[in-house]
């Protein structure tokens, strides 16, 4: 039995159907909807600001071209977010293949987006409790440690981790955006936290034995 279509589902089906129209006023309220949270996801997989600034305008534009041909079965919100990953996985992709790894560390937005990152994954393990400024200052080097591991997660591993445990996704969401059953969703999160928890496992008991 299909889910039940929700208000926001039906709204957008709306949208979608005035814009295959001709009506791209009706595609501009979708991208003042939803151009936020893309940013969002973009930015976080990414760690640059104008990357996922880019990287978002260029995820609208695919939706827009493909606007004709989409089929409604699923939401535009997934369907979107799908465009914004594979771009963004793509991209990742590519810069593996050509970053200088010696100046990695300049890119100051990089490294606050990642601390962020970090922050949320140590809260939901509740192992971000600051007591004083020494124990907050090592917190933040562990955060930064914890941002670095995520970094290195496999794209697919790293992609279920961020829309699942930073971004809140569901299940169903995360496999719809992914293209896959949401059984692989469960294995590849599960696999992105077990790889996150073997990297930082020494590091993390170090910072505890020192708190």
């Amino acid at each position: 039995m299909p889910a039940p279509v929700t208000a926001i589902q039906f709204e957008d089906a709306l949208l979608v159907e005035q814009c295959q129209q001709g009506d791209m006023a009706a595609f501009g309220q979708l991208v003042a909807k939803y151009q936020d949270k893309v940013y969002n996801t973009c930015w976080r997989m990414i760690g640059n600001r104008e990357d996922a600034a880019d990287l978002t305008q260029e995820a609208f534009c695919k939706a827009l071209a493909a606007i004709g041909s989409f089929q409604r079965r699923g939401g535009f919100y997934t369907w979107v977010f799908r465009i914004a990953v594979n771009l963004t996985i793509s991209y990742r992709q590519r810069a593996r293949r050509t970053v200088n790894l010696s100046g990695s560390d300049d890119d100051e937005d990089s490294v606050l987006s990642l601390e962020n990152q970090a922050a949320g994954l140590m809260r939901r393990t509740g192992r971000d409790n600051p007591a004083s400024p020494e124990v907050d200052a090592h917190g933040r080097e562990v955060q930064a440690l914890v941002a670095q591991a995520l970094d290195g997660l496999e794209d697919e591993y790293r992609a279920a981790v961020v829309l699942r445990d930073i971004e809140g996704f569901d299940y169903g969401e995360i496999a719809e955006i992914l293209d896959v059953a949401p059984g692989t969703v469960k294995s590849r999160l599960h696999r992105g936290r077990m790889a996150l928890r073997e990297r930082l496992r020494t590091v993390l008991d170090v910072a505890e034995r020192d708190a």
